[in-house]
This record gives structure tokens, C-alpha cells and sequence, in this order.
């Protein structure tokens, strides 16, 4: 299991806190992210990715009592199937409250959430005490780094701070699952 210092941990969410945007390893590929309450630091990324706004951002998460600010109440059957995929590499669109800025659901009114079973992402939700943005670190379309040095090939100093660690054994990004129809909207 990888572990990560406490001095980095704090450290990094010291930077999340002041509007920095961070690199740090998921389940299967380096993450980009930043506080989603932040919305200038979420511009910034989304614009440092060259991502469409319409499509919206994953929010990771150490519990789901992080996540429970952004979404709408759900139907306990599906509350029940969500968390029992978690903590876990699944990412599900849950209905997101009305008041839960357009630049973390996109164009929908549904947000993507998973509760990390990654120990370093996990980690650093937990110093933060609150979830994170996270997306893939590449270029829209592009390929996503799976190690610190790619990361920092894509996108130099543009990173505010990259969180050490490997990524975990998945080979593709996480699963992305709508909660209400079951249906699979990333494999």
C-alpha cells in the first residue's frame, strides 16, 4: 500500500485551499484537481485542459458525507447500490443540487462522484476535509499521464503542485455509471 508523507499532505491541501491546481495518482491514471468550491481554480483547469465546460468534472471524495453538500436527495435503493461500490473505482452521476455550479456538472443535472479507494487520493480528500475535482491530467482527447514525469511533460509549471505516488493497478480510468438507469456511460 502507498502511503504519503503528512508534510506533503499538508503541504498540498495548504495549496488546494489558496486556489492551487494539483497532479496526484488515482486508480488508474495521474489526476488533475483543485477545490470545487474555487471556481476561478476550476476555470483554470478547465482551461489548462482544453476541456469543454458542457461536459462537466468528477469530484473524488474520502466519504460520502464529503460529497452529500452537492447532491440532491436519492431514493435509498440507489443510495444503497452506490455505496456499496465504494470506496471504489467507480464514478457515479448522481442528481446534483440546483445549486452546484454549471462548471463542476457541466450541462447536466447529474455530478460525477466516487469516494476514492486510492490511498493517496483518499489521503489528501481527507486533509483536505472536503471533496476534490478530479480529472484526468492530459489535454482533452489526449492521452492521460499514469506517472509524475508525464505530467509534468504535458503541462511543466502550469501545475501548482504534483503529489507523489503511483497510480493504481487499473488500466483505464474509472467506470462511469449513471445511479438512476444502471447504465454504463464510460467502460
Amino acid at each position: 500500500m502507498q502511503s504519503i508523507q503528512s508534510w506533503q499532505l499538508k503541504q498540498a491541501a495548504r495549496a488546494i485551499r489558496a486556489g492551487a491546481i494539483v497532479a496526484y495518482p488515482t486508480e488508474a491514471v495521474f489526476g488533475l484537481g483543485c477545490d470545487p468550491e474555487n471556481l476561478e481554480a476550476v476555470w483554470r483547469l478547465l482551461a489548462l485542459k482544453q476541456r469543454p465546460v458542457e461536459k462537466g468534472l468528477i469530484l473524488i471524495a474520502a466519504s460520502f458525507g464529503q460529497l452529500a453538500p452537492y447532491l440532491a436527495p436519492v431514493e435509498k435503493d440507489i443510495e444503497k447500490k452506490v455505496l456499496a461500490s465504494w470506496p471504489g473505482p467507480v464514478t457515479w452521476l448522481l442528481p446534483a443540487r440546483d445549486d452546484v455550479s454549471p462548471l463542476l456538472r457541466g450541462a447536466h443535472n447529474t455530478i460525477a462522484v466516487r469516494v476514492t479507494a486510492h490511498p493517496v487520493a483518499r489521503a489528501l480528500c481527507q486533509a483536505l476535509g472536503h471533496p476534490l475535482v478530479s480529472t484526468s491530467a492530459n489535454i482533452a482527447n489526449g492521452r492521460p499521464a499514469r506517472d509524475a514525469l508525464t505530467v509534468r511533460r504535458l503541462f511543466g509549471d502550469s501545475i501548482d503542485y504534483l503529489v507523489p505516488g503511483r497510480v493504481g493497478d487499473l488500466k483505464r480510468p474509472t467506470e462511469i455509471r449513471d445511479a438512476r438507469s444502471d447504465s454504463v456511460v464510460r467502460a
